[in-house]
């Protein structure tokens, strides 16, 4: 087979130690080869760099195994290897000859022959910025399940506020249970405390904060209270972060947050995981398989298998799928798209075909740096022939024992 890569490494990564086997033509125009372990310390990673740089080797590839490949990734990149990432499922060994070593052998033979597809790894700031996205997320789901927490003990207590207030935890929701744990228990002065268009549910609030609050639940409500104030902080300090370093791609930013369902969040998510330059994925079919949000194919003998979509980024689909929730609620095509599918398929799958549509579009805005321009939520009505439609209604109708009289309208 010929060779691609002359001079190139395998790593086989794990936590303590990362094995190396380099490759390289020798004198007598065979292929050479070493193998070294290393300690995965600064200074180990330091010595892999050299030992690399000494044998000439230009490629470098390992596995995406955890979070493990990250440093190893971050020294040689700054020694200024090429390198590759590969998904582990895509390179397995030959059964029966799994070690350390075979594994870093198996890469290194595949990549001098160019057998290996690289996975997608962002420049290092918008790495950093996927860091941060990440964990303001984590936040932000910490924060909703300590608010259904709260939500439990005013359950255990009988206080029903939840079952009246769409936000018990908004201004109106916070000072009422605040009096709670204060030790006020008249209900209607606890209703007195609504603000807002809360005040016209005076009366329901009255029975909702009648039940049995006591000490117990007021110590419990004091701490959880507290850790909510403290994750807001947390996210709004995150969110101060990541406006800083979204500002190179601001641009980019208000270029998504113009696609229905789309909000500032979703689109410095979907910033941090794609990147701001496409130029990385030739079509808008490349990111959405990238994504794992486009139908698989599974077919043999002439017989179709399941065809779901694959596992893949699960941030950028989690806030892709969100964003198609939130899309259909509005007055688009991508509502009408959701509602169209919904009726057909479920609403769990008119979410992932609209968060498709959304990562396609997100493609061409970025490629072509302009706004999206919607093109209506009667969109899908305009194609339809009235004449065939009517046929087709009717013919339903009928189907169903009616029978059918047409008569022109007005």
């Amino acid at each position: 087979m010929d060779i691609v890569h002359e001079r190139c490494a395998g790593l086989d990564v794990h936590k303590r130690t990362v094995v190396a086997a380099a490759r390289w033509p020798d004198d007598q125009g065979d292929r050479a080869e070493r193998v070294r372990t290393f300690p995965t310390f600064t200074d180990g990673l330091c010595q892999l760099a050299e030992w690399l740089t000494g044998l000439g080797v230009s490629h470098v590839v390992m596995e995406a195994t955890g979070v493990f490949w990250r440093p190893v990734w971050n020294r040689l990149e700054d020694a200024g290897f090429e390198l590759l990432l590969v998904n582990a499922r895509h390179v397995k060994i030959v059964p029966g000859r799994k070690t350390d070593v075979n594994d870093a052998q198996w890469l290194a033979h595949l990549l001098e022959c160019g057998l290996l597809r690289g996975s997608f790894v962002p420049p290092r700031p918008i790495r950093q910025m996927r860091d941060l996205t990440r964990y303001r997320t984590r936040k932000i789901q910490a924060l909703g399940q300590e608010r259904q927490r709260v939500d439990k003990v005013l359950e255990d207590a009988g206080i029903k506020l939840s079952a009246v207030a769409s936000d018990h935890l908004g201004v109106s929701g916070r000072a009422m249970i605040e009096a709670l744990c204060a030790g006020e228990r008249d209900p209607h002065r606890l209703a007195g405390l609504a603000r807002g268009v809360l005040r016209a549910k005076h009366d329901q609030l009255t029975q909702a904060l009648v039940g049995r609050f006591g000490e117990h639940h007021a110590r419990q409500l004091r701490v959880m209270l507290g850790v909510v104030d403290d994750l807001g902080e947390v996210i709004a300090g995150l969110d101060t972060q990541i406006e800083a370093a979204m500002e190179p791609f601001a641009g980019q930013r208000e270029l998504l947050c113009t696609i229905p369902g789309v909000a500032r969040r979703t689109a410095e998510v979907m910033i941090a995981e794609i990147g701001p330059d496409m130029a990385v994925f030739p079509t808008a079919g490349h990111l959405a398989s990238w994504a794992g949000l486009c139908p698989g194919a599974n077919e043999s003998g002439g017989k179709r298998r399941s065809a779901r979509t694959r596992k893949a980024d699960p941030w950028l689909r989690r806030a892709l799928v969100q964003a198609a929730w939130a899309a259909s609620r509005t007055h688009s095509r991508l509502g009408a798209r959701f509602w169209g599918i919904a009726r057909r398929r479920g609403d769990k799958k008119a979410a992932v075909a609209v968060a498709h549509s959304i990562i396609v579009i997100a493609w061409h805005l970025l490629t072509n740096n302009t706004n999206y321009d919607d093109l209506g939520h009667d969109f899908y009505t305009r194609r339809v022939d009235p004449e065939r439609e009517t046929r087709r209604l009717v013919a339903r109708l009928e189907a169903l024992g009616h029978t059918v009289d047409l008569a022109p309208a007005s």
